[in-house]
């Protein structure tokens, strides 16, 4: 489930419990996952942990009263509508009864119970007392009211509690708790369970064992996609060439290629179970027709060599002639001049649901930038432009628009 808290940004409430310690391993535990962690705690958790130790883990200032700076005249105040709404979801570990008790009837009176009757997100608590006040009847209530209201209860476990005794009541473990907020995501996510196979990067076609015809794809924009892809829930293989770019490839099954021969093999092997098909590469359009066994010598009674090329396979049309109704090929097309045309000539000749037109030459558009500008052209005429933007950003961008036209979020399908 690597990659569905990336970018998330998550609420974290503590409340006044011995297991508040367990929150800054909770802290780091969303942050190795890629999420942004703010942090809301209430006058009790300060015995049990600091302030100072949640803001350090998180980099972030942590916030526990209204009015945060009773230094200056009229003080500075913590806006918690807005803390509300900035989230994508909120977790409060650990809800101590006190706390479970103030969220059901609505009480008011800290900063954190004011957060949570604000939000818009989704909700989790992670209750953490002894075993008694656990099973005790108002506990139990209070949990069934949240319960019905949406809140998501990450039930308590089993094991030695801080008064000595045995019993329900211990605060689930850091690592249950994001795995079961990844668990959310994942059921919300519209590609989960899905397969989506994407190829990127350059192929190198061997002269010799030392010298190779290739291009200068980085494999960054196809990479960018397959992380959306993954971060929509998708189980998704990476067809990579042979790229020097750092590339996040957590996540993602990755089988890695050299030449266009092989690149063809890896995507026919992957592509039956796959509901989405993005070609990215910059494939090679020729191969000589024999490579030398050996590095090939300059001959001092020549000035000219003579190499024999053949076209290598067109891994979108092959693609696109073997796609079954219920499969969406998108291709690529890098373009210098009448793209347009090139664009929608390959929707035909490729049989692609969809292609991505590159046109080089402008400012932040090519191989080895950070930054592309694109236009995706459809089969019914239509085309949407997407300004100039980071990879990592038209990635999801890309994602969510062939989610949207094909209909593949689950939900729908």
């Amino acid at each position: 489930m690597t990659g569905l808290l990336k970018h998330r940004k998550v609420l974290l409430g503590v409340s006044g419990s011995i297991a508040a310690y367990k929150s800054a391993h909770l802290v780091r535990e969303l942050i190795k996952r890629g999420a942004e962690v703010q942090v809301v705690m209430t006058h009790a958790a300060k015995d049990f942990v600091t302030p100072l130790t949640l803001s350090t883990v998180s980099t972030k200032p942590v916030y526990s009263d209204f009015i945060e700076d009773d230094q200056k005249p009229y003080g500075v105040w913590n806006n918690h509508v807005e803390m509300g709404l900035w989230a994508d979801a909120m977790i409060i570990a650990p809800a101590s009864s006190n706390t479970l008790s103030k969220l059901a009837t609505g009480a008011c009176d800290n900063l954190l119970t004011a957060v949570y009757l604000s939000a818009k997100c989704p909700i989790f608590v992670a209750p953490a007392m002894d075993l008694d006040m656990y099973s005790n009847g108002a506990t139990t209530d209070n949990l069934n009211i949240l319960g019905e209201r949406g809140v998501g209860v990450i039930d308590a476990a089993f094991g030695e509690l801080a008064s000595g005794l045995v019993g329900k009541g211990r605060m689930a473990e850091p690592e249950e708790i994001a795995n079961h907020l990844e668990e959310y995501f994942l059921s919300k996510s519209p590609l989960r369970e899905k397969k989506v196979l994407i190829n990127a990067g350059p192929t190198h076609e061997h002269l010799d064992p030392v010298r190779y015809l290739g291009n200068n794809s980085s494999g960054r924009m196809g990479t960018a996609i397959a992380q959306a892809a993954r971060d929509a829930g998708a189980e998704v293989t990476l067809v990579l060439g042979p790229t020097q770019a750092q590339l996040d490839l957590e996540g993602l099954n990755v089988i890695h290629v050299v030449s266009a021969k092989e690149m063809l093999v890896a995507m026919q092997e992957n592509f039956s179970n796959a509901v989405l098909t993005i070609c990215t590469a910059a494939v090679s359009d020729f191969t000589p027709t024999s490579a030398a066994e050996h590095k090939i010598k300059k001959d001092p009674n020549t000035t000219e060599m003579t190499i024999t090329f053949e076209k290598t396979p067109d891994i979108l049309s092959h693609l696109g002639s073997k796609k079954s109704p219920l499969q969406k090929v998108v291709g690529f097309a890098l373009e210098t001049q009448d793209g347009a045309a090139y664009a929608q000539g390959k929707l035909t000749s490729k049989n692609a649901d969809a292609i991505v037109l590159n046109t080089l030459g402008k400012t932040g558009v090519g191989f080895e930038t950070s930054t592309n500008e694109v236009e995706v052209f459809f089969k019914d005429g239509s085309s949407i432009p997407f300004s100039l933007r980071e990879k990592s950003v038209l990635g999801v961008s890309l994602i969510q628009t062939f989610i949207d036209a094909f209909n593949l979020d689950q939900h729908e399908a």
